[in-house]
């Protein structure tokens, strides 16, 4: 496998190279950083440094990762609320608690293996194994519409749109507390957490840069119906936006209150809109969905 390059620049100054690794390279922890570096896959200035090598600022790091041990995942007969399908694509309008691919902790009964099972063998490769055919991914306790490739011509110009903007996805949520301005937007780089390395947060460290803009919907007593456009799409980056403004989203216990809430199981996020070049076509494709009838359901008892 071809090497990755990694520059190191001024604010890694001081930092451990392990740490470095583990916010550069997505999926992995600090300790796999450390095996890495332990098995001699690591090299820093042309050499192999210990785990422990604090960053000066300067380095060229070079990081062969070993291939990846995947085991075959199975189709499986799940439940699927398909919005469009044709010969080249598939949109689902995935339920909240649903995983998009295996991983650990989770290696089937996700939405890939439905899509197998769906699908058969038209999906694109370029995802791999574990995740043939996935575009984008949808945190697990996020709801709506989720776009799959049949085939790699069609994965590869979805992927540009990905890219380049052109593929717009829309969200709706309820965030905790009442936005005064009717809407705006968030400009903030996004990041591993320095201490948490399951979250992500607002950071200018190691990190991407990431725009989401929102407008109001709605009010109501100490909570706003909000309309949110990615302009990029980081790792949960609609909850860490609204969280670092001071709006978390309602249910959602790790950006927001510890405590969940009362009458919902999951977060009020929700992918409500889908639009995108078709990849064979060349014509606009828009689509949307409904509220999950949890998020309904609450929204109904604020407006009473």
């Amino acid at each position: 496998m071809e090497p990755k390059i990694l520059q190191a620049t001024t604010e890694d100054a001081g930092q451990r190279l392990d740490s470095f690794l583990a916010s550069q390279l997505e999926g992995i922890s600090r300790s796999a950083a450390a095996r890495l570096l332990e098995s001699g896959c690591v090299v820093c200035n042309g050499k192999a440094p210990g785990k422990s090598y604090r960053m000066t600022g300067s380095e060229t790091v070079f990081v062969t990762l070993p291939e990846a041990a995947e085991t075959e995942v199975a189709a499986q007969d799940i439940a699927l609320d398909v919005v469009y399908e044709d010969e080249d694509v598939i949109v689902v309008n995935k339920p909240t608690g649903l995983v998009v691919h295996p991983a650990p902790g989770h290696p089937d009964g996700t939405l890939v293996n439905a899509l197998l099972h769906h699908c058969g063998d038209s999906l694109s490769g370029i995802g791999g194994e574990k995740r043939p055919g996935i575009v984008h991914r949808i945190d697990r306790d996020t709801s709506g519409l989720i776009i799959a490739a049949k085939n790699d011509a069609a994965h590869l110009g979805l992927a540009a749109q990905l890219a380049d903007h052109t593929l717009a996805r829309t969200y709706e949520c309820l965030v905790v507390g009442k936005l005064r301005q009717d809407s705006g937007t968030v400009d903030a780089p996004i990041g591993r957490h320095h201490t948490d390395r399951k979250k992500m947060a607002v950071t200018p460290h190691n990190s991407r840069h990431a725009i989401t803009h929102w407008e109001v919907i709605a009010r109501y007593s100490g909570v706003t119906h909000v309309r949110c456009r990615l302009e990029t799409g980081r790792t949960h980056q609609i909850r860490v936006h609204m969280a670092h403004i001071g709006h978390p989203i309602l249910g959602d216990t790790v950006y927001g209150a510890k405590k969940p809430v009362p009458g919902l199981t999951g977060q009020c996020l929700h992918a409500v809109g889908l639009r995108f070049i078709h990849p064979r076509t060349g014509e606009a494709v828009e689509l949307s969905c409904g509220l999950p009838e949890e998020f309904e359901r609450y929204l109904k008892k604020l407006q009473k």
